[in-house]
């Protein structure tokens, strides 16, 4: 593949998903996930994630900015690596805002608590499977009755 097809694909990829964990660092050296909102679909490099300022991940990632962020899905899984950050564009949190968000700050976008994570990748890792489930099966089964290796889709690593 080419960079510009690499990047098709993942871009493709999270087109997919709603939701992604975020892995930080926590001040005791463990791993810890956040589960968080994908904000925008349009994969150019970064992601985007409203979040409370005062949140775990925010205070994580002052103390070391490197992450991984990852989504899943009946046919498909994608890993990304980078760093993340906090930002206090208040016009990107206005152009991010959704009745959703709304559950978790109810005093809207102008709430002084909302920031965006704003999640640079440097690199990723994906599965996809077209077919979804049934794709799957079929491919396993085919693989059991005819001792051929399991062609499970589509799969690979992309430097950003």
């Amino acid at each position: 593949m080419t960079d510009t097809t690499d990047r098709e694909k993942i871009a493709t990829l999270i087109k997919k998903f709603r939701f992604a964990m975020l892995t930080t660092k926590h001040a005791d050296g463990k791993l810890v996930a956040h589960p968080l909102t994908v904000q925008e679909a349009e994969f150019d490099g970064d992601l985007w994630f409203l979040v409370s300022k005062s949140s775990s991940p925010v205070k994580d990632l002052a103390a070391d900015a490197e992450a991984n962020v990852s989504m899943s899905s009946d046919d498909a899984w994608l890993s990304l690596s980078g760093t993340a950050w906090l930002s206090d564009d208040r016009e990107k949190i206005k152009d991010l805002w959704n009745p959703f968000v709304e559950a978790w700050f109810p005093e809207g976008p102008e709430d002084p608590d909302i920031g965006i994570l704003r999640f640079a990748a440097e690199s990723a890792q994906y599965w996809d499977t077209p077919g979804g489930r049934i794709a799957s099966v079929f491919s396993l089964v085919k693989a059991k009755l005819t001792g051929e290796t399991y062609d499970g889709g589509e799969s690979g690593k992309v430097e950003l």
